[in-house]
């Protein structure tokens, strides 16, 4: 995923632990020139929303390890930084990587398992979830996610 690898960029290039909100804005915007400064706040603000930041007065840190994240020589962040992620489609889409199977297969397999197994009493999250442990395929990551969609809905 881009997100934590555009987050983890600043900290690396600089090599602080701690930095001020315009020097990340500053490093993203101008120093790389990979978006605008209004970008670059909404990046911050997915960070958070995402876990990876947290601020501590007025500097911020990130809550993971960024020297265990490689970015790749020539690394520009995707639009998709910007677009907050879906826990069941990436969920799907690590089946389908995982099983080596198209997406539609994963997909007509959840949708088998809502309508014939639950007639259609359960959420396609808990239908995903169900389809990856047959699969066996690690979710657990992905459930407090999960969870919170299917309370939002």
């Amino acid at each position: 995923m881009s997100l934590p690898v555009t987050i983890a960029a600043p900290f690396r290039h600089t090599r602080k632990e701690q930095l001020k909100k315009n020097e990340i804005v500053y490093y993203l915007a101008f120093e790389r020139g990979w978006m605008n400064i209004e970008q670059a706040n909404l990046l911050l603000a997915r960070a958070t929303e995402e876990g990876l930041i947290a601020y501590d007065g007025d500097m911020i840190r990130p809550l993971f390890d960024v020297q265990s994240i490689e970015i790749p020589l020539g690394f520009k962040p995707l639009a998709s930084v910007f677009r907050k992620s879906d826990p069941q489609e990436e969920l799907m889409q690590r089946i389908a990587a995982e099983k080596n199977m198209p997406l539609t297969l994963v997909v007509a397999e959840m949708n088998a398992i809502i309508s014939q197994e639950f007639d259609g009493h359960i959420r396609p999250e808990g239908a995903v979830v169900i389809l990856a442990k047959r699969h066996g395929v690690e979710c657990s990551d992905l459930l407090p996610a999960l969870r919170e969609n299917v309370l939002k809905k």
